[in-house]
């Protein structure tokens, strides 16, 4: 009966492990990756990478897309973060918006960045009174826009019917 349960323990702790180990993996190659194309944009070094909706297009400085993370840290801890090392890095700080949610829009060589903190609530960060922050960065670049309205020659009649 032992050996039994020292196989059942065995095994979920190796489960366990694996699952970190991808998940590591995963993080890991998706910062060399965005550190590879968005070279000069500083990110929190706590911050994890949400798989789903994080997507980049392009190449160069013509990168345009959205990073999804979250972050241990509070806003006010991530918007001292930008407030340093974008400025150190050589984008400029043309808009912003602080309270609760934090919105820091920069810009660099015709490339505009966005970056939105939000707080998130978590379990641990209730009883302690600590609570980490979303982070939403969208980047743009003004050739990622080659039509302003694509749908002005539109032809209507051509359409096939909805069902």
């Amino acid at each position: 009966m032992k050996t039994k349960q020292l196989f059942s323990a065995l095994f979920l702790l190796i489960l366990f492990s694996g699952c970190a180990l991808i998940t590591d993996e995963y993080q890991a190659n998706q910062r060399k990756v965005i550190a590879y194309l968005l070279e000069d944009l500083p990110l929190p070094d706590d911050a994890q990478i949400i798989k789903a909706p994080t997507v980049l297009l392009g190449t160069g400085a013509s990168i345009s897309g959205r990073i999804i993370m979250t972050s241990s840290y509070s806003p006010a801890e991530n918007l001292i973060f930008y407030g340093t090392e974008t400025l150190s890095t050589g984008w400029q700080l043309i808009s912003s918006k602080v309270g609760e949610e934090v919105t820091l829009v920069y810009s660099k060589a015709g490339r505009f960045v966005t970056i939105y903190i939000s707080p998130k609530s978590t379990v641990g960060g209730f009883m302690t009174g600590d609570y980490g922050s979303d982070i939403d960065i969208s980047v743009v670049h003004p050739d990622s826009i080659g039509i302003q309205n694509p749908y002005e020659n539109l032809d209507y009649e051509s359409l096939p019917e909805a069902p």
